[in-house]
């Protein structure tokens, strides 16, 4: 097959989105397919960074987002109608669509080609948080527009999927996210590590993520002040001034990548994540891979991936107090954390991004026949 994938988001991005583009991009290559990606032009800033990929990557001119400068949106502009004309494809894939995605849906619909569309993050939320002129509804009547002309909508977990429903979004269909299970592994737990962010012998408590309002990681502040606990938040994003000033007793790393990272996370003791907005929660799943015990809401994507009791613990959404309980918990209990994470571990193993990869391409030629059209709505596992 021939595939167009018309992303908001895509490297030098760092977020799901980007991350699973570049996942599924690679599937389809290694299947055989042939795809193309049309992406948001990157700034000026990180232009050069290198990005070669076994695939075509179509840039479109972008701006970038008030108040979350780091971020570009990519603007409907001739380049794409063009890179769809060229490519010819059987089928269009739009990831997390908003507006470059809105024009992708267009022109697609103009040449009459299947769309699948992939919804990947909480926009409404977004429009709160970062008060972009338009509030919930609005941002809720974009995106049911946009979902509605696809032939498919895949979501990444039950919540999401509800929440497309109840707004009215119809043909939603499950397709959770991989986890690469060799990159992110226990065994790549690190003495010098753990000696190097923990001198005292501290227990090591991490997050990993975009350092965005919406991330609500100021709620790790009571965390942070638990003693003999080291909290260490791995990421960067236009709020971590504030959350510098707001956990002084924190250790921010900043942003890292590919075997540093995974190496980080197999030395931590505990996973903790702030965040009550996750459509999905990669990051949450990266430390499931990597044995360790989540602490995270009872909320969006972590209702999928964590089983309380079983391989960490959910707390009410918001709660700080109820984050740095659970984690005093696990700190004094060495076999229960042991336990968890063996736990994660065995949990996530199943899913790689071969195997989701694969249904994917279902998903597809699901599409190409029609059945798409003519499915109900499908939204348990």
């Amino acid at each position: 097959m021939r595939i167009a994938i018309v992303t908001e988001s895509f490297p030098p991005d760092v977020n799901g989105v980007a991350h699973s583009v570049v996942r599924v991009a690679e599937h389809l290559v290694h299947r055989g397919h042939t795809p193309i990606v049309i992406a948001p032009a990157p700034s000026s800033a990180t232009r050069g960074v290198p990005g070669d990929h076994p695939y075509p990557v179509i840039r479109v001119p972008s701006v970038a987002v008030p108040r979350y400068r780091s971020f570009r949106l990519g603007l409907p502009s001739a380049r794409l109608a063009d890179a769809l004309n060229q490519h010819a494809p059987d089928v269009v894939h739009l990831a997390s669509p908003f507006v470059l995605g809105a024009r992708g849906m267009a022109v697609a619909g103009q040449l009459d080609l299947p769309t699948l569309a992939v919804y990947q993050t909480d926009l409404a939320a977004y429009a709160r948080h970062y008060r972009l002129g338009w509030g919930e509804a609005a941002a809720w009547r974009w995106l049911r527009n946009i979902h509605n002309a696809a032939d498919r909508t895949l979501a990444p977990s039950t919540r999401s999927a509800a929440d497309l429903v109840t707004h009215g979004v119809q043909r939603v269909w499950l397709w959770r996210r991989g986890v690469d299970s060799v990159r992110f592994d226990p065994a790549l737990r690190s003495e010098e590590v753990r000696a190097t962010l923990a001198p005292n012998g501290e227990l090591l408590v991490g997050y990993v993520g975009r350092l965005a309002v919406e991330k609500r990681v100021e709620l790790l502040a009571a965390t942070s002040r638990l003693p003999g606990v080291r909290l260490v938040i791995v990421g960067d994003g236009p709020a971590r001034r504030d959350l510098e000033r707001a956990l002084p007793d924190a250790l921010f790393l900043g942003s890292r990548q590919g075997s540093e990272l995974a190496r980080l996370y197999a030395s931590l003791d505990v996973f903790v994540h702030s965040g009550p907005y996750e459509t999905f929660g990669q990051t949450v799943q990266e430390a499931l891979a990597s044995g360790l015990p989540v602490v995270a809401p009872a909320a969006g994507g972590p209702l999928d991936l964590i089983e309380s009791g079983v391989t960490g613990t959910l707390v009410p959404p918001e709660d700080g107090a109820a984050l740095a309980d659970a984690v005093a918990e696990l700190a004094g209990d060495s076999e229960r954390r042991r336990a968890y994470g063996l736990a994660a571990r065995t949990w996530v193993a199943s899913r790689t991004w071969a195997a989701v990869g694969d249904e994917l391409i279902g998903h597809y030629r699901a599409v190409l026949t029609g059945a798409g059209a003519t499915a109900p709505r499908r939204i348990a596992a």
